[in-house]
């Protein structure tokens, strides 16, 4: 009986030191809900230089601030681009605003592709040290940090140590990926949550 104890409380050492590895449980540990901003596509009156939300991202924000208050967040950061900032202030009117947590620079071609305008070198290196400050001036709280779709996916293969373009994930309108910082630390805690919108 007495192995039996032993081998479980080595176990249970194990799984914390696991968590710990992962940063969870650990002091001074900032979590930042990454999230993107809500639909401003799906609007006849769309201004392509910088569109507010749509109807339906505007009820897509609502549905998210709805979650975000419950989390009791320390602060809400945003982007100062009119569609993220729409979406910060359905959580808050005290909305922090970060210019380097802008979208990544693309291109729309003719054929309705996509092209970066911008290296992903670059956007990973100011999304880290934008949310590198945030978790520095919140240490241990819970912040939201509202941002655009290839800022998310570029900073999130930072983190989980992927090469530009092996993330194929797509983060919907206020999805929510959970990240973990202290320090010179980060780590993925969820990826793109849309619970709020089912």
């Amino acid at each position: 009986m007495l192995a039996v104890a032993t081998e479980s409380d080595q176990l249970t050492q194990a799984m914390r030191a696991l968590e710990a590895a992962f940063l969870i449980g650990v002091e001074g540990v900032c979590e930042i809900w990454l999230a993107r901003h809500a639909d401003c596509y799906d609007d006849p009156g769309y201004d392509p230089d910088d569109p507010a939300l749509s109807r339906l991202g505007r009820e897509q924000a609502s549905r998210l601030a709805e979650r975000v208050r419950r989390a009791k967040p320390a602060a809400v950061y945003a982007s100062p681009y009119r569609r993220a900032l729409e979406t910060a202030r359905a959580i808050t009117d005290d909305v922090k605003v970060d210019p380097r947590l802008i979208e990544m620079s693309l291109e729309l071609k003719p054929n309705g592709s996509m092209e970066l305008q911008e290296d992903p070198a670059v956007v990973a290196s100011r999304m880290r040290a934008a949310l590198g400050d945030i978790a520095r001036s919140h240490p241990g709280q819970r912040v939201v940090v509202i941002s655009h779709g290839a800022a998310i996916i570029t900073c999130l293969t930072d983190i989980l140590m992927l090469e530009p373009g092996r993330l194929r994930l797509l983060p919907y309108f206020t999805s929510v990926s959970v990240i973990r910082v202290l320090g010179d630390r980060a780590m993925v805690g969820g990826l793109t949550d849309t619970a709020h919108l089912a």
